[in-house]
C-alpha cells in the first residue's frame, strides 16, 4: 500500500514540475523572452544537472563508445531536444499551455504512426487491441486537429484573480488566439519530432546500456547546436541577458522539468512500468488548465475543450489497447516456456519492441 502511494505521489509531482516549466515559459516569452534564447539556456542546464548521475552511477559500468552510437546519439540531440524546443517554445508563445498540454498527448500516437512502417510495432486490426490502438490514434490526431482548426465560443472565462506578475508582461494570454493555427501546427510538429527521437533513442538504449550517460551527451550536443543556432538568430547579447524571472525560468526548465522529472519517471518506471507512467499524462492537461487559468487569465474555448477531451480519450483508448496486446504476448512467451524446456542457453541480438519504445516513452515524459 505504500509503494502503490508514493508511485502515485511521484507521477502528480512530475506533472506539477511540467506544468510550472509551461506556465513560468509562457510567462517569460509573453514578456519578451526570445524563444531561440529560452531553448538555448534549457540544455545547458539539463546537463550540469544530469551530469553527476552519470559520472557516480555509471563510471564504473559504462560500455564502450562507438562512432554508429554517437552518431545516432548526435540525431537524439537534433530531434529530441534542438528541433523539439524551437519548435515547442515558438508554439508555445503562440499558443497556451492548456493547447501546449492537449497535444503532448500526441506522443504515442505519433510514436505508433512510424514504428509500424519501420516494423517496430504491428498493427493487428484483426484482434481487438490492434483495433483499439488504431482507433485510439486516430482520435488523437483527430482531436488535435480540432482544436488546431476550430476555436468556437468561449467555454469558461476569465478569472478575476491573477497573478499581478503576467499583468505586468503587458500581454494577454488570450491574444494567442489571433494566430491560434501556427501556435498548435508548431506544437503538433513537436509531438512528430519526439516520435522520432523515441525510435531512435530506443536503438541507442539497446547498444549503449548507460542511459545517464546517453542523455548527458545528447544534452551536451544539444547545448552547443543551441547556441550556435540562438547566436545566429539572436546576435546581441542583450537579448540573452536573464533577469531574476528568467533566469529562475531557464534553470527550472533544465534542472527540474529535464532532469528531475527524468529520474523521478525513471524510479517510477521500474516500480510500477510504463504504461503506469503514461497514464498520468492527461494530468498535466488539467493541471495546466487550472493554473493558466487562475495565474495568467485563460480563456477555455469550446474548440480547445472539445479537442482535449477526444485527444485525451484516444490517448487511454491506445493504451488499452497496448495492455491488451502486452499481455497476450506475455501469456504467449509463458506457454512457450512450458512447451518447450530449456536446452540451452542461447544470446540473440534483439530488435525493439513495443514494450521498449513504451518504456522510452514514459522516461523521456
Amino acid at each position: 500500500m505504500g509503494n502503490e502511494l508514493l508511485a502515485f505521489v511521484v507521477m502528480v509531482i512530475v506533472q506539477f514540475a511540467f506544468a510550472g516549466m509551461l506556465i513560468i515559459s509562457k510567462l517569460v516569452l509573453d514578456g519578451g523572452m526570445n524563444p531561440f534564447v529560452q531553448s538555448a539556456y534549457r540544455p545547458i542546464f539539463a546537463t550540469i544537472s544530469i551530469a553527476p548521475f552519470a559520472f557516480f552511477f555509471e563510471r564504473k559500468t559504462r560500455p564502450k563508445m562507438t562512432r554508429s552510437i554517437l552518431f545516432q546519439i548526435f540525431l537524439c540531440s537534433i530531434f529530441g531536444i534542438t528541433a523539439n524546443q524551437y519548435l515547442y517554445f515558438i508554439g508555445l508563445k503562440n499558443s497556451t499551455p492548456t493547447i501546449a498540454s492537449a497535444i503532448d498527448n500526441l506522443i504515442p500516437a505519433f510514436t505508433f504512426i512510424i514504428a509500424v512502417p519501420l516494423g517496430v510495432e504491428k498493427l493487428g486490426l484483426r484482434s481487438i487491441a490492434g483495433q483499439a490502438k488504431f482507433l485510439g490514434t486516430i482520435a488523437c490526431v483527430g482531436g488535435a486537429m480540432l482544436l488546431s482548426l476550430y476555436h468556437g465560443k468561449v467555454v469558461i472565462g476569465q478569472l478575476g484573480f491573477h497573478w499581478k506578475y503576467a499583468e505586468s508582461t503587458g500581454k494577454d494570454v488570450n491574444s494567442a488566439h489571433s494566430n491560434f493555427f501556427l501556435g498548435p501546427f508548431l506544437l503538433i510538429m513537436t509531438s512528430l519530432s519526439y516520435a522520432i527521437w523515441l525510435i531512435i533513442q530506443t536503438r541507442v538504449n539497446e547498444k549503449y546500456a548507460a542511459s545517464y550517460t546517453s542523455i548527458t551527451l545528447m544534452c551536451l550536443m544539444a547545448s552547443v547546436e543551441s547556441i550556435i543556432i540562438g547566436f545566429c538568430v539572436v546576435p546581441k547579447l542583450s537579448e540573452w541577458t536573464l533577469n531574476p524571472i528568467r533566469a529562475i525560468s531557464v534553470v527550472y526548465n533544465g534542472a527540474v522539468a529535464t532532469s528531475f522529472t527524468y529520474f523521478l519517471s525513471s524510479w517510477c518506471i521500474e516500480k510500477k512500468g510504463p504504461l503506469y507512467v503514461s497514464m498520468f499524462n492527461p494530468l498535466l492537461l488539467v493541471i495546466s488548465a487550472f493554473l493558466s487559468w487562475t495565474l495568467l487569465r485563460e480563456k477555455l474555448y469550446l474548440g480547445v475543450v472539445v479537442g482535449s477531451i477526444i485527444v485525451v480519450a484516444g490517448l487511454y483508448g491506445f493504451l488499452w489497447g497496448k495492455k491488451m496486446e502486452t499481455s497476450a504476448e506475455d501469456i504467449i512467451e509463458v506457454n512457450k516456456e512450458k512447451e518447450q524446456p530449456i536446452k540451452s542457453v542461447d544470446l540473440e541480438l534483439q530488435l525493439p519492441n513495443s514494450k521498449q519504445i513504451s518504456s522510452n516513452f514514459a522516461k523521456a515524459s
